[in-house]
């Protein structure tokens, strides 16, 4: 995300006395190579098959005139990697059935308008659908940009009303065998989805754990980052663990495996550690009354404590995260006895729910109160949302950069709508360094397909195979750069226009060059002048909430050690509660702090609330786990 402000202190780039700040665009940021993400290959070789199999049954056919079709279904393997099969199932549904409408809207306003401008709007409309309903529903990489690059070039094929269902039935049959690629390895691994989530957060326990211990008593500033990674990562593996259904023993018994791991992990947030400690100092817990109250802001002087117990238990999460990757079986976990009680405390059937299957002892599930589902995604999309910003953003930004595209003589702009789609991101600093990327990834990409021209001229089977390279390639580089991504991606998607209508490569390549900085100049340009001004007001809705999850939290610890299971779950829910708010809340602030012209940010409610909230949150933890770190 952006980079935020510093806790005090005026920015070089806010004027004195101003209310709103201007923040610097970055560039070397944008254009960093990172870590490559640990599954990238299952996307990636998913897609290759899905697209694979339909493209070699249309060579062998000779209609390879129909594979933009069956490239729209089969992309849909490109989804929901990340979670377990019995989710995976359901959300890959609604991304074919989702990428059939939008397929199907497209190809009939094809053959029902001739005017390209109207064209264009209409595609920018299904854009900013797909943006702000990606958004809302949280589905992950890729996002929005392939069910807006599949309907928007679809707009401008040349298309008769009567061909319409051919082409959707085309469509549906390639997402049906999309989602049995993706399926399929629930028959060998059926818990992977789950165990690789439980080892991030091992991994992110254990960094956190060593962070500490090179502390030396310290106060390093890696720590609260370190803190809030952990949390964020455990936070995430709880809500993917709430969607493993627990019809039967045995997928009970293994779910319970991976709790107990993830409970462990949990555990290292316990420890509170010296930069929270010296950071929260004499900070009072009822801020309305500081002015009045003085108190000693200095940091508390840092003691030295042994490290070694620390260091062992990251050695030893960091192997058990190696086990779960591995596919061994889950190892014995030893538990405090009130972390136990919560496992076994929480089966009771909560009112109003709808997981399936009877209630089974030895599972958690996620805290009462909050929408989950449809009603969660609506709840989202409610008017004052933040999302309809970027809704708007999108509409705009996409219009104007194919109307300008026209304008220049592109005869088709259907690829400066999708650029200026791609690069909306949740704020102007990440909307500015996507710009960049895309420019850069797209400028290299046509060169590399340039290149590839001699090997486009030895016959369709050669460039369904420099297709499914180019979609492999993509897979592999976007996770560490998005502009390394893009330059795989770009070959790819001029090859799959080849397929359909040949065009001269000198015009393909200028009009796609033009379409690029058009659409990228053009949509950034709508992206600082349509700021986000909700950014701000999302901040203020975290911080009570994590106030209120805070306040809970207080009265539990105050009451004293769990007794028994129903204390104990008050406890874990709790602690549910309240990580997930410290979470939204630092998204909050990464998202607002990321925006160039915004009024200045509540930095030090913002740092009392995240000092409070890990402080709140590891007296909980250590109340459930306190024994566990020493067994």
């Amino acid at each position: 995300m952006g980079k935020h402000a510093k806790p005090s202190g005026k920015s070089a780039y806010e004027a004195p006395g101003s209310m709103v700040r201007a923040r610097p665009l970055p560039v070397r940021s944008a254009v960093r190579l990172r870590r490559p993400v640990d599954i990238w290959h299952k996307p990636a070789l998913s897609a290759v098959a899905a697209l694979a199999i339909p493209d070699l049954t249309l060579w062998a056919l000779g209609r390879l005139d129909l594979i933009l079709y069956t490239s729209a279904g089969a992309m849909c393997a490109l989804y929901a990697h990340g979670l377990p099969y019995a989710a995976r199932a359901r959300t890959l549904a609604w991304v074919v059935l989702g990428m059939v409408a939008s397929l199907g809207i497209a190809l009939t306003a094809a053959s029902l308008i001739t005017s390209t401008a109207l064209l264009v709007v209409c595609a920018s409309l299904v854009a900013a659908v797909h943006k702000v309903v990606c958004e809302a529903t949280r589905i992950g990489p890729p996002g929005n940009i392939i069910l807006t690059f599949i309907a928007a070039s679809a707009f401008f094929v040349p298309q008769h009303p009567g061909q319409v269902p051919l082409h959707m039935a085309l469509a549906l049959g390639a997402g049906v065998l999309a989602w049995l690629v993706c399926m399929a390895p629930a028959l060998i691994r059926p818990q992977g989805p789950e165990r690789i989530v439980v080892a991030r957060a091992l991994e992110a326990a254990a960094g956190l754990l060593r962070t500490e211990a090179d502390s030396g008593g310290g106060q390093p500033a890696g720590v609260p980052h370190a803190r809030h990674a952990t949390a964020a990562s455990v936070n995430a593996a709880w809500h993917t663990l709430f969607l493993v259904p627990v019809r039967t023993p045995a997928r009970a018994a293994a779910r319970a495996g991976l709790e107990r791991l993830l409970v462990r992990a949990e555990s290292a947030l316990g420890d509170t550690g010296p930069a929270i400690e010296a950071s929260a100092g004499a900070e009072p817990r009822d801020t309305r009354f500081a002015k009045a109250q003085p108190r000693d802001t200095r940091p508390a002087k840092a003691q030295p404590r042994d490290t070694r117990p620390a260091e062992a238990e990251a050695d030893r999460l960091g192997g058990w995260a190696r086990e779960l990757r591995s596919g061994r079986a889950l190892p014995e976990v030893a538990l405090s006895a009130a972390q136990a009680e919560e496992l076994a405390g929480v089966a009771a059937e909560e009112p109003g729910s709808r997981r399936p299957g009877p209630p089974r002892p030895g599972s958690r599930w996620p805290a009462p109160g909050h929408p989950r589902g449809v009603r969660a995604v609506l709840a989202r999309l409610a008017p004052g949302s933040p999302l309809l910003p970027i809704g708007a953003r999108v509409a705009a930004g996409c219009v104007l950069a194919g109307w300008a595209s026209m304008a220049v003589g592109v005869g088709h702009p259907y690829w400066a709508v999708v650029t200026a789609a791609s690069i909306y991101q949740a704020n102007t600093t990440l909307s500015w360094q996507r710009a960049l990327q895309r420019t850069l990834g797209n400028l290299l990409g046509l060169l590399l397909y340039t290149a590839l021209l001699p090997l486009m001229h030895l016959g369709p089977l050669a460039m369904i195979a420099l297709a499914l390279a180019c979609q492999l390639g993509a897979e592999a580089g976007i996770t560490r750069n998005y502009w390394l991504g893009s330059v795989c991606v770009t070959p790819m998607a001029l090859l799959l226009t080849e397929f359909g209508s040949p065009v001269p490569a000198t015009t393909l390549i200028a009009d796609r060059w033009i379409d690029t900085v058009v659409g990228a100049a053009v949509g950034l340009a709508c992206c600082v002048l349509v700021t986000n001004r909700r950014a701000a007001d999302r901040i203020e809705v975290a911080l009570g909430q994590v106030a209120a999850a805070e306040a809970v939290a207080c009265g539990l610890l105050a009451a004293g050690p769990a007794t028994g299971a129903d204390e104990a779950r008050d406890i874990g829910w709790a602690r549910d509660r309240l990580a997930g708010c410290l979470v939204e809340l630092r998204e909050a602030v990464e998202v607002a702090a990321g925006e160039w012209w915004q009024r200045a940010l509540p930095e030090e409610r913002i740092a009392h609330a995240e000092q409070r909230g890990h402080r709140a949150l590891a007296g909980l933890v250590r109340r459930l786990s306190a024994p566990a770190l020493a067994a």
